[in-house]
């Protein structure tokens, strides 16, 4: 056998010895910062000798925190008391299949009321995440100051064409115009356009559309059965709902918590 080929042979072995013993002393470096934790040098007289005991401050799991399966229970046991606290407050337990002359159909937290009346469709759209008003500043009245207000869109379609209104509601009366309305939502945006909306669609924002255009509108849009009167009713509608999946969502919390 070649010296050059000898060498190398040499040299593979010399290589794969040092792999092996630095890849031993990082398991044994793993192993014994895990068994550091779970061992107690200290309660044994023979020499060198480690005994395993169950540390007071010691999770199931060995984690060495005790922090895991204690802040699950503290969580569970405030989930459970939350859960029986929300349902007290719920008066509605069911949600209405309808809202006035609208169908209601629902997916996830996006609520959709629809009608047809003669030769259009008028669609509402409104989600509830995010609409819950919590400013701690506005009343001491719990009940209502956890009202579920969304920003809403208006779809009334006429054969291809669709005319679009973004509707929200209004902080104060008479926040869209004069002092003396007492309109409680106002419009944001209007659209005109054919099949879906897109970005590319101009939208002319409510504060620059013209005063009495934006009268008219208004009207237009409670002739359509969109009025404060109804506008009041998504409100109450998205409260229940809001606090519904709430309360699903603490229950699954719960449920999820209680599996491990």
């Amino acid at each position: 056998m070649s010296g050059i080929v000898r060498n190398a042979l040499r040299f593979v072995g010399t290589a794969k010895h040092i792999t092996s013993n630095t890849t031993k002393s990082l398991i044994n470096s793993q192993c014994s910062r895990s068994m550091w934790h779970m061992g107690n040098r200290f309660n044994d007289t023979t020499k060198n000798s480690i005994k395993l005991v169950k540390s007071y401050n010691l999770c199931n799991c060995g984690c060495g925190r005790f922090q895991h399966t204690q802040a699950e229970k503290e969580l569970a046991e405030y989930l459970n008391n939350e859960i029986a606290a929300e349902k007290e407050a719920t008066r509605e337990k069911t949600i209405p299949s309808k809202l006035g002359k609208f169908d209601v159909s629902l997916d996830g937290a996006e609520v959709t009321l629809m009608k047809k009346e003669n030769d259009e469709i008028i669609k509402i759209i409104f989600n509830v995440n995010h609409t819950v008003n919590t400013d701690e500043d506005e009343a001491v009245d719990y009940e209502h100051a956890l009202l579920s207000k969304p920003n809403f869109d208006v779809d009334i379609t006429r054969g291809k064409q669709t005319l679009g209104f973004s509707c929200s509601f209004n902080v104060s009366p008479g926040a869209t115009g004069d002092e003396d309305y007492d309109d409680i939502f106002g419009i944001d945006e209007v659209t005109l356009h054919e099949g879906e909306r897109t970005d590319t669609i101009y939208a002319a924002g409510g504060e620059v559309i013209d005063g009495v255009l934006y009268d008219h509108l208004m009207n237009f849009l409670e002739d359509k059965g969109i009025s404060n009167d109804f506008a009041d009713e998504i409100s109450k509608f998205s409260t229940v709902y809001e606090r519904n999946a709430y309360i699903s969502l603490l229950e699954g919390l719960a449920k999820f918590t209680a599996s491990k």
